[in-house]
């Protein structure tokens, strides 16, 4: 049995995980269950995050949608998920990823359409200045200088 660890080792069990979205209430049903260890905050990281992320049965990573300034990039762990993007569906399952560059106006969602949990990582950059679309809804997420606010397309507050 190895030791407990210490830093700069991390048990991600020791980390409270975030549960569900910020979205505005009608836009958030679909994440309603997700679970976010935010390993890289855990561990100092200031550079990119790094979250374990869990979705039960039916639960969804977000709503669709694109960074214009971040790239992300995810790895299955365990389960098996369905990959959403403009070009279509397609099921990943352990040990595959995918990356979406940052500026490709092509939005990405993960959903479980499975009986079971799926589990992956999480990697992406920590731009100060960020704009996020969202494809599917009437959302826009933008943050300057490290303070977030989510609109609608037009700049409207929700």
């Amino acid at each position: 049995m190895p030791d407990t660890p210490r830093p700069p080792a991390l048990d991600p069990a020791t980390i409270t995980p975030r549960t569900g979205t910020a979205y505005p209430p009608e836009h958030a049903a679909i994440c309603d269950g997700r679970l976010k260890w935010a390993m890289g905050d855990a561990v100092g990281l200031s550079h990119f995050g790094v979250n374990l992320v869990a979705l039960p049965p039916g639960v969804a990573s977000s709503q669709r949608h694109w960074h214009a300034n971040e790239d992300e990039f995810v790895f299955v762990l365990e389960g098996e998920i369905t990959l959403i993007t403009d070009a279509g569906e397609q099921v990943l399952g352990p040990g595959m990823a995918a990356g979406f560059p940052a500026g490709r106006a092509d939005g990405h969602v993960l959903v479980n359409r499975t009986n079971a949990s799926v589990r992956y990582l999480e990697v992406g950059d920590r731009a100060t200045d960020e704009v996020v679309e969202y494809s599917d809804v009437d959302m826009r997420l933008t943050r300057k200088d490290g303070k977030r606010q989510m609109t609608r397309r037009d700049g409207t507050a929700y």
